[in-house]
């Protein structure tokens, strides 16, 4: 009785548990996500109480201007980024795993940009990429580098690249520290019985490191595609989308097409595009190009 009782307790303090969290989940996920699909199919203002369904017209519309697709080239430059962000990230966290003078210091200045907030960091940049009075072009005068002085947020073929470069910077650390973790987890005996054998370094790197951070790697490449494919707050700072739209995202253009343009129909139609486009991405890069196609 006393048995039947105790498992009766345990279920319902599990279920208690499992309650408010599934809650959260349902009302902040699963419910706007359902919302925001049907939402797709109808053409809503944003104010007005009547949504008229629409059906398929804003995918429709949606595929068929190029303008609102041709933003997708704009988040290239995040992803390429992104991979760099990453090598340096592993190099940086590679150096700073061994016995170096002051690493903790190190650490922490690696660390930082990723700790300060959004905002301030595309306000402080502004002033860094400023045409006349920014720090960048008057570091290239001072080094006599006159010829690499540009309007780094004016000039179309530099404005993503220049935006690219704030958002790896910000992020390397933390995917420092990642792959640190990762790195502090292999054991040590490992590389003792590599240099027992004649492994040379880039030897015990390729077969032992690697391997071992696999799945962190994969982590943070998952991250890396689907932050690429979602940036939003850099250029809707800094920018605006300018100059003549060449630093859009599909993100920005998707909050443009529903606050500026109260298209909120379509805008919801393309947020159901982008989840559909990075859930795909992150398939095919999870089966086909990090596993093989075979699971760990």
């Amino acid at each position: 009785m006393f048995s039947l009782r105790y498992k009766a307790q345990k279920t319902m303090i599990l279920f208690a548990f499992l309650l408010v969290p599934l809650l959260l989940l349902a009302t902040f996920s699963f419910y706007p996500a359902l919302y925001l699909f049907w939402l797709s199919f109808t053409s809503w203002d944003g104010y007005s109480p009547a949504k008229a369904w629409v059906g398929l017209d804003n995918y429709k519309e949606l595929f068929a201007n190029r303008e609102l697709l041709g933003v997708f080239s704009h988040n290239l430059y995040y992803l390429f980024g992104g991979i760099v962000q990453n090598v340096l990230a592993l190099m940086f966290a590679l150096l700073l795993n061994i016995k170096l003078k002051g690493r903790n210091a190190f650490r922490v200045i690696l660390l930082l940009p990723y700790i300060l907030n959004s905002v301030a960091i595309a306000y402080m940049f502004s002033y860094v990429y400023d045409a006349q009075f920014g720090s960048l072009n008057s570091l290239l005068t001072l080094l006599g580098m006159e010829h690499f002085i540009t309007s780094w947020l004016g000039n179309k073929h530099m404005v993503n690249v220049s935006l690219a470069f704030i958002s790896a910077w910000k992020y390397m650390g933390f995917n420092m520290v990642i792959y640190l973790g990762a790195l502090q987890s292999i054991p040590s005996d490992l590389y003792e019985a590599a240099r027992i054998d004649g492994a040379s370094r880039s030897q015990s790197f390729r077969y032992i490191t690697l391997p071992s951070i696999g799945p962190v790697l994969e982590l943070s490449m998952l991250l890396t595609v689907s932050g690429a494919l979602e940036v939003f707050d850099l250029p809707f700072i800094m920018t605006g989308g300018g100059p003549a739209g060449a630093s859009e995202t599909f993100v920005t253009k998707t909050v443009q097409t529903a606050f500026n343009f109260s298209n909120y129909g379509l805008a919801s139609a393309m947020g159901v595009v982008l989840l559909l486009i990075v859930v795909t991405v992150i398939t095919i890069q999870r089966k086909l190009i990090l596993r093989g196609g075979n699971d760990r």
